[in-house]
């Protein structure tokens, strides 16, 4: 009885907050800047390349939370393919989201909006870093309590902020339409916008972010597994639509920008343009509040879920202490710049994500754990894939092997992991013997 009484309260106030935690956690750096620039190359083509990107940056995300909720945590789901890839494919997910790309990020893309205020410079760069993550750190102290500061507070102090600026972009457009596509967009904007939904890094951070939502969760009394999994679940549906909604005003805004301001670099410089245009320099003190709410959300969601694995990991090594080396090692990247880090972190992504990909997807047919070889097939042939294709990218080409799998069907396009995941999944099916516990 106390188990569905708290539970029905979570069906409330709570679980919208919980909700509004997780939208805040996802939404950083990459979901600012991404959507805007993708209206602003993708033109005329805008919604068939947005319909791509919120697959890959709104459907795969929220689907990662419910697989990894489903089966129990990612150890568990990577699980399903061998104990040791288990092992290396979770610590360099957390990599990625933690001190080598994602958390350096929120920083760096932060400090890009406020040079055009404070200036800009190495020294300027440094300060600010040392600001930015001295406060992530102190409210990451309290993983439980992110709810109370980020729903709460942060999150809709940044919807209402965003919700601004797209109105002074509807009553007083730049533009009066969207701009030619650039040769990225014109033959398969569909496909170009999933591929840009990959630098968002949502769909590798769903599947970590899922244990935080579940100890906020926990936090308001909720005690039962089930409960937990489904409130888990719920959450993530909320902030799937609100990512929807943001994520469709900030295309049209960076369309409108595109078409009347081209040849931005970024979508920094894309909402930058806007902002001065619709409001001068206090639409760019605005848009510097935008971001540094949002990158702010996104690195303290990050540096606790980081910080909690590797306290599991390393027990004797109290969250506190990861806490701060991630705060300080991440300060000492973000200094690279935002350029650099989004050229590292492309290669990187390509050959993460789509095994991230094959593993959601396997988990929503639960009859296939009974056949024990489909998962390590299925994703051991896509990442043969995609890591020979990020090295390629990255300059280490292997002579035959790599030319063979350049060879594949739809790796022009970005898809080259689907037929030997398809593969795999056949084998794994033909050769497999079923286990009789799980028929």
């Amino acid at each position: 009885m106390r188990g569905d009484f708290l539970m029905q309260k979570l069906h409330g106030k709570n679980l919208i907050l919980v909700g509004f935690t997780l939208f805040s956690m996802f939404f950083g750096a990459g979901n600012l800047i991404f959507p805007p620039f993708l209206g602003a190359e993708a033109g005329t083509a805008t919604w068939p390349a947005f319909l791509g990107f919120a697959m890959s940056a709104i459907g795969l995300p929220v689907l990662g939370v419910v697989a990894v909720a489903r089966s129990g945590g990612l150890a568990a789901l990577a699980g399903r393919v061998h104990p040791r890839f288990a092992a290396v494919f979770t610590l360099l997910i957390y990599l990625s989201i933690g001190p080598c790309l994602a958390i350096p990020r929120t920083a760096s893309t932060s400090f890009e909006m406020f040079a055009p205020i404070i200036g800009g410079g190495v020294a300027k760069q440094a300060v600010y870093s040392v600001l930015f993550f001295a406060v992530a750190f102190l409210i990451a102290l309290r993983p439980d309590k992110l709810t109370d500061r980020l729903g709460k507070i942060l999150c809709p102090t940044l919807i209402v902020l965003i919700i601004v600026l797209f109105a002074g972009c509807l009553l007083h457009p730049v533009a009066a339409h969207y701009g030619t596509p650039t040769a990225q967009y014109t033959a398969l904007p569909a496909a170009a916008g999933f591929l840009g939904g990959y630098q968002t890094m949502d769909t590798i951070a769903a599947l970590n972010f899922g244990a935080v939502i579940a100890l906020n969760i926990r936090a308001k009394g909720i005690e039962e597994t089930p409960q937990v999994v489904r409130g888990t679940i719920r959450a993530g549906w909320i902030a799937g639509a609100l990512l929807l909604v943001i994520y469709a005003m900030l295309t049209h805004a960076g369309a409108l920008s595109g078409a009347a301001f081209p040849g931005g670099a970024t979508g920094a410089d894309t909402l930058s343009s806007l902002a001065y245009a619709l409001f001068g320099t206090p639409g760019l003190v605005l848009l510097a509040a935008i971001f540094l709410i949002a990158c702010l959300n996104t690195c303290i969601g990050l540096i606790s879920c980081v910080s909690e694995y590797f306290h599991g990991l390393f027990p004797r090594v109290s969250y506190r202490a990861f806490a701060a080396f991630f705060s300080a090692a991440s300060m000492v990247v973000s200094n690279i710049g935002l350029a650099g880090i989004i050229r590292l972190s492309t290669p990187v992504l390509g050959a993460i994500y789509p095994a991230a990909i094959v593993l959601i997807a396997l988990s929503f047919v639960p009859r296939l754990t009974a056949f024990r070889l489909v998962y390590p097939l299925a994703v051991g042939l896509t990442c043969v894939q995609s890591v020979t294709e990020a090295l390629a990218h990255s300059g280490a080409v292997i002579p035959f092997w790599t030319d063979a799998v350049a060879a594949l069907p739809l790796t022009k396009a970005g898809f080259g992991w689907v037929l030997p995941a398809l593969v795999g999944l056949l084998l794994g099916l033909v050769f497999s013997h079923r286990s009789p516990e799980t028929t």
